[in-house]
């Protein structure tokens, strides 16, 4: 089942995080943005409250929460209730598919992914923002998210592991970003986006579809 309770529940308290965090918020969004294509059709995989899709300018989005969706229909996206492993949409319809910090919160990472392999068009891009159990401030939220309302049944993934489930589903990793390089509590500056992974706590993984799936089927 999604794991949608608690942001049905605090979802106020989950739209806060963003004015609280503003310059962690800006940091990851910058990181994201060079990686959005400039035109097509987007879709944004648990797009919660609108948060990334509205400036990125990602129009359509789906999410399990409806007191999610509340706050990105009121920020003009086309929305629908919906799991990420199972997209109400049909095959080759979307130019680039967006994902951050949701994989963590799905059932299946993998299901998911060969969804979205599933509606992308040919070559289409995917766009993932996780934050690495790898890192400082990953190993921090895994050791601690039973404190937390909101992850405390989140399923951390390292960037690797990120990495190996793309290409298990039939997507060519292209390119990887990083940024967050201090404890959120000393994050008061926006911070820059580097090259890689292994050093910064967000992590932006980019993925092409292939000409076949995992199941081995073409397009």
């Amino acid at each position: 089942m999604p794991k949608i309770e608690p942001f049905e529940a605090h979802h106020e308290r989950y739209e806060s995080w963003f004015d609280r965090h503003r310059e962690a918020y800006v940091s990851e969004l910058l990181a994201v943005r060079p990686f959005i294509p400039l035109e097509g059709k987007g879709l944004e995989v648990g797009i919660g409250s609108g948060r990334f899709a509205v400036p990125l300018g990602v129009q359509y989005g789906i999410d399990p929460s409806p007191a999610m969706l509340n706050y990105a229909r009121s920020r003009d996206i086309k929305v629908a209730v919906a799991k990420a492993e199972q997209l109400p949409f049909k095959a080759c319809v979307f130019d680039y598919a967006l994902v951050v910090t949701t994989i963590c919160f799905v059932d299946s990472a993998s299901d998911m992914l060969a969804e979205i392999h599933r509606v992308l068009a040919p070559e289409g891009k995917v766009i993932i923002g996780l934050i690495d159990r790898e890192s400082e401030l990953g190993a921090f939220y895994q050791e601690h998210k039973g404190e937390s309302v909101f992850y405390r049944d989140a399923e951390f993934f390292s960037a690797a592991e990120v990495e190996r489930l793309l290409q298990d589903n039939g997507f060519i990793v292209e390119a990887r970003a990083q940024t967050l390089f201090r404890p959120l509590p000393e994050t008061t500056e926006i911070e820059p986006a580097l090259p890689g992974r292994g050093k910064g706590a967000f992590v932006v993984i980019t993925g092409k579809k292939s000409r076949t799936s995992r199941s081995g089927k073409g397009l």
